[in-house]
């Protein structure tokens, strides 16, 4: 047995309407066709190929806190076009951070979704330079690549 492809990932939420919302506007996946399940949900594309699952949680996942330690540590897409991209979350509000990784010549684009979950969106090094230096981090000590980038919690 060998895998073939990745297939999609599945994130439990009590915030269905409002993630849809942003994985759509923010990222610009479509909500697309999904069977029929008993509980309420949404599947998102990228193309034709439907990459995320968004299922409405009963009970409530537990937060994001501080120093937790997740099961999941993020989701990473490939883009082009950073510029459009920034952008994009400039004019939504979106909180994010700009990481250059020299090793794989990509722009790291941290950013979070509504319930916290991280995602980056790496685009090539060479797009980096129209971007402002004030957007560019360099990782900690320690941190690895992934540093902190939280996004404001809802009540």
């Amino acid at each position: 047995m060998a895998l073939v492809s990745f297939d999609h990932v599945n994130i439990r939420t009590v915030h269905l309407e409002e993630m849809v919302a942003w994985y759509e506007g923010v990222l610009g996946l479509r909500s697309g066709e999904r069977p029929e399940f008993p509980v309420p949900g949404a599947w998102l594309y990228l193309g034709d190929t439907c990459v995320l699952h968004l299922i409405q949680a009963d009970p409530a996942p537990m937060t994001y806190a501080e120093g937790e330690s997740l099961r999941m540590e993020h989701i990473a897409f490939r883009g082009e076009g950073m510029d459009a991209f920034i952008a994009r979350l400039e004019n939504q509000g979106v909180a994010y951070k700009l990481f250059p990784f020299e090793a794989l010549d990509i722009v790291l684009v941290f950013i979070r979704d509504p319930d916290g979950n991280r995602i980056h969106v790496d685009f090539p090094a060479s797009e980096q330079g129209s971007m402002p230096e004030r957007s560019i981090q360099t990782p900690r000590k320690g941190s690895g690549i992934f540093p902190e980038n939280r996004a404001p919690r809802r009540p």
